[in-house]
C-alpha cells in the first residue's frame, strides 16, 4: 500500500528558495540564552532580510514536520539520522555532493554514506578540533585540513581551488553545501579567523562554481557561536540575490563571470 504523507507541496514560482519555520527558533525560559551557540538565529536572518525588502512572509516556504510514520518509510527506528531517502523519492537524483564548509569534520554524514559511492563528500575543517574521528575521515573523498588561525586569502584559495576539482571529480545531480559560520574570527569553538567579508566572498565561490555548472543547490545554515553570525548569513544571502545566483527564477551564472547567464537546468 503506498506511503500517504502531508510533507510534500506545491510552491508557486514566485515563492523564495527559502525554507523557514519560527518553529527553527528554540527556546526554553532563557535558559538558550546561556548557551554560545544562537537558537535564534535563523528568525534573525529572517528579519533582517525582511528589514532590507528582500521578502515578506508569503514569499517563504514554511517546513512540514514529519511525521513518524515519514521518518520509517526511510530510516529504522533504531537510527533515524541517515538521509539515503534521496535516491529513493527525488526523481532524477542518483548521485550527490556534500560540500561540508562548517569549521568542524562532519563526521555525521560520513559514517551515515561510508562507502556509498553515490555520495562525494569534500570536507574543509580545523584539524585540530572536535571530533577528530579517524573512521568517519576514510568516507571523505576531498579533505582540506586547516590549521588554527586560517585567515580569508588563505581559506578562500584552497576552497575555490577545492570546489572545483571536486565537481570535476564526481558531477553530481545535485550539491548540498554546509554553510557553517563558525570559521568566523573570534569563535572559539572554531578556531579559525575568517572574516565576515570573507564568509560572504565564500557563499558566493561555491554558489557561482555550483551554479556555473547549472547544478541545483541546497544551502543549510549549521554552525556558528556567536550572536553577529545572523547578519552575517543575511548578508551573504542579500550578496547572492544581488548577483542573480538565488532568486525565483534566477538564472544559472558562470563561474567565471556573472555576467555570463547560463539556461537554467530543469530540476524535477
Amino acid at each position: 500500500m503506498p506511503h500517504v504523507t502531508q510533507l510534500y507541496q506545491h510552491v508557486s514560482e514566485k515563492r523564495w528558495p527559502i525554507v523557514y519555520s519560527p518553529r527553527y527558533n528554540i527556546t526554553f525560559m532563557g535558559l538558550e540564552k546561556l548557551h554560545p551557540f544562537d537558537a535564534g538565529k535563523w528568525g534573525k536572518v529572517i528579519n533582517f532580510l525582511k528589514e532590507e525588502k528582500l521578502l515578506a512572509d508569503s514569499m517563504l516556504v514554511e517546513a512540514r514536520e514529519a511525521s513518524e510514520e515519514d521518518l520509517l518509510v526511510v530510516h529504522t527506528r533504531r537510527y533515524l539520522n541517515e538521509l539515503k531517502f534521496l535516491f529513493e523519492r527525488v526523481e532524477g537524483i542518483s548521485k550527490a555532493t556534500i560540500i561540508d564548509l562548517d569549521a568542524h569534520q562532519g563526521n555525521g554524514h560520513e559514517r551515515d554514506f561510508m562507502g556509498d559511492r553515490r555520495v562525494y563528500i569534500m570536507d574543509v575543517y580545523n584539524r585540530h578540533i572536535y571530533p577528530g574521528d579517524r573512521l568517519a575521515k576514510e568516507a571523505i573523498r576531498r579533505k582540506v585540513e586547516l590549521e588554527w588561525g586560517t585567515e580569508d586569502q588563505e581559506y578562500l584559495s584552497k576552497v575555490g581551488r577545492n570546489v572545483e576539482k571536486a565537481l570535476q571529480e564526481h558531477l553530481p545531480d545535485v550539491v548540498v553545501y554546509n554553510a557553517g559560520t563558525d570559521i568566523l574570527e573570534g569563535d572559539r569553538l572554531g578556531g579559525l579567523s575568517i572574516s565576515p567579508g570573507g564568509i560572504v566572498k565564500r557563499d558566493e565561490l561555491v554558489f557561482r562554481v555550483v551554479r556555473g555548472l547549472q547544478i541545483p543547490i541546497l544551502m543549510v545554515t549549521s554552525g556558528g557561536y556567536q550572536k553577529r553570525t545572523a547578519r552575517i548569513i543575511a548578508d551573504s544571502i542579500l550578496n547572492l540575490h544581488d548577483l542573480g545566483l538565488i532568486g525565483p527564477e534566477s538564472p544559472s551564472v558562470s563561474a567565471q563571470s556573472s555576467d555570463t547567464p547560463l539556461l537554467p537546468r530543469t530540476v524535477p
